[in-house]
């Protein structure tokens, strides 16, 4: 192989034997990481700053190599641009092909970008900030989600519903109480991932391959230029790094999974059965055999999706198990998993309209609500009041509630001589004690059903929201 040949890779001194054409191909990863063109181009100007501070590049070359990379960085932002880097026939990477585009454009300099780092800190700083960028994008879109929900229990106003535990019946809640539920997972997962953002926004550019740059260069540099809170403190561990990757794809499940339960539930109280809110047509689907269906595909495949987002998280948990200090080429692995999952805000996006859309059969919950015994912790509780122990209570009720499914009637409907048969305690206060509003406002603590705690906690949600999405990650690129 000829020197010329040589010189189309970033590592060919050392050899003189050509690679083995199909392996060549087959380890190539810049069929995956030209989405890292806009990260590696920021990465290199950050670079050359740090390169010229340190005296190694005068001020006329800096202004040119980072007009140069500005270039790059736009000629190739635009789809077709992108497939153009994907489908580069000599490129090894996105690293290798900005450095091929540069000299293209600026000669010889373009090699001089290189010195003092290794693509092992380039990769590692790329994934950073293209995972950072992700994290806003979800975390804007659970914002979104968050506030439709909002909206809906804004809407709800006092409207009633069954909660349930095991699936069956359970107490009386505001329609609104349930929607906060999700509020509630939607802020979490926000936290999590404004939590991973923080522990991944150190630079390690200046890490060098493994054991730190050969040159005195001003760390600081790059890591401002960048928008990174310092540089990184260990050059072994920056370079081996993928736990940002890892976490990202882990609180990303939780994301996913509270998804999957709420689509979960629509896509239960859409059904006939229930018969608690209709599907908005325009996120749904017919039958072609069936003329009267009208399916819920997109909660459908929501909860589908969850099995994606852990099934990258595991894929890269299996890809680090084991691995030795510091970079191996095992870690180009972790790239495709935290790509395959950057459907996650498209579908949050959806999701939020989805929510907004949805029309809820308020009749429906509130006749739901108001049979099947829904108020026989308010029945206890009332004994509770008059000093009745709660076992002693329940057991009360429970036999009440046995009489009147005998009876075929509700709690509320029995006379005050039926239920004086269970105790002399009952008196005619207790019906007022069971209607649907005493039984929602004697869950009157922090959290619970209580209407004026859900609307406290409405008032406070919506705060919590506008402060997230005021919320930056990162100040640089």
């Amino acid at each position: 192989m000829s020197n010329e040949q040589h010189s189309t890779k970033m590592w060919s001194g050392r050899f003189r034997e050509p690679l083995d054409a199909e392996f060549e191909d087959w380890q190539r990863s810049i069929v995956f990481d030209w989405r890292l063109v806009k990260e590696e181009t920021a990465a290199s100007k950050a670079h050359a700053s740090a390169l010229a501070a340190a005296g190694v590049l005068t001020a006329s070359e800096l202004a040119e190599l980072r007009a140069a990379l500005d270039g790059i960085a736009a000629e190739y932002a635009s789809d077709a641009g992108k497939a153009a880097v994907r489908d580069h026939a000599t490129a090894e990477d996105i690293h290798h092909f900005v450095e091929l585009s540069l000299v293209e454009r600026i000669g010889s300099l373009g090699l001089k970008l290189h010195t003092g780092r290794s693509r092992n800190e380039q990769i590692a700083t790329d994934l950073r900030i293209y995972v950072r960028k992700q994290l806003d994008l979800v975390v804007e879109s659970l914002a979104a989600w968050a506030n439709a929900l909002v909206r809906q229990a804004h809407a709800a106003t006092d409207a009633v519903m069954p909660s349930y535990t095991h699936l069956q019946r359970a107490e009386p809640v505001l329609v609104a109480h349930w929607l906060l539920a999700y509020v509630e997972m939607a802020l979490r997962d926000a936290a999590r991932l404004r939590d991973c953002a923080a522990r991944l926004n150190y630079c390690p550019l200046g890490s060098g391959a493994v054991a730190g740059a050969t040159l005195a260069l001003d760390r600081k540099i790059a890591a401002t230029e960048l928008g990174f809170t310092a540089p990184t403190a260990n050059s072994i561990d920056a370079t081996s790094d993928r736990d940002f990757v890892l976490e990202y794809l882990q609180a990303l499940t939780f994301v996913g999974l509270h998804l999957s339960r709420f689509a979960e539930e629509i896509t239960l109280f859409a059904t006939a059965e229930f018969g608690f809110v209709a599907l908005p047509e325009a996120f749904s689907t017919g039958s072609s055999a069936m003329p009267q269906k009208k399916n819920p595909d997109l909660t459908e495949l929501i909860r589908a999706k969850v099995s994606r987002i852990n099934g990258a998280a595991q894929a890269v948990t299996m890809q680090l198990k084991g691995l030795p200090l510091a970079y191996n080429k095992d870690m180009q692995e972790t790239q495709e998993p935290a790509f395959q999952v950057d459907f996650v805000p498209r579908m949050l996006a959806l999701v939020a309209r989805f929510t907004a859309a949805l029309q809820f059969n308020f009749a429906r919950m509130r006749e739901a609500a108001q049979t099947g015994y829904l108020n026989a912790m308010a029945a206890a509780t009332y004994l509770v009041h008059k000093g009745i122990p709660f076992r002693t209570a329940h057991e009360k009720i429970g036999n009440a509630v046995r009489y009147a499914l005998e009876k075929g009637v509700e709690l509320g409907d029995l006379k005050l001589d039926e239920l004086r048969q269970f105790g002399d305690e009952f008196e005619d206060d207790f019906f007022d004690a069971v209607t649907l509003n005493a039984t929602l406002d004697c869950h009157n603590v922090t959290g619970g059903t209580a209407r004026a705690r859900v609307a406290e906690a409405l008032s406070a949600a919506s705060q919590r929201i506008a402060a997230l999405s005021q919320e930056t990650v990162h100040a640089g690129a």
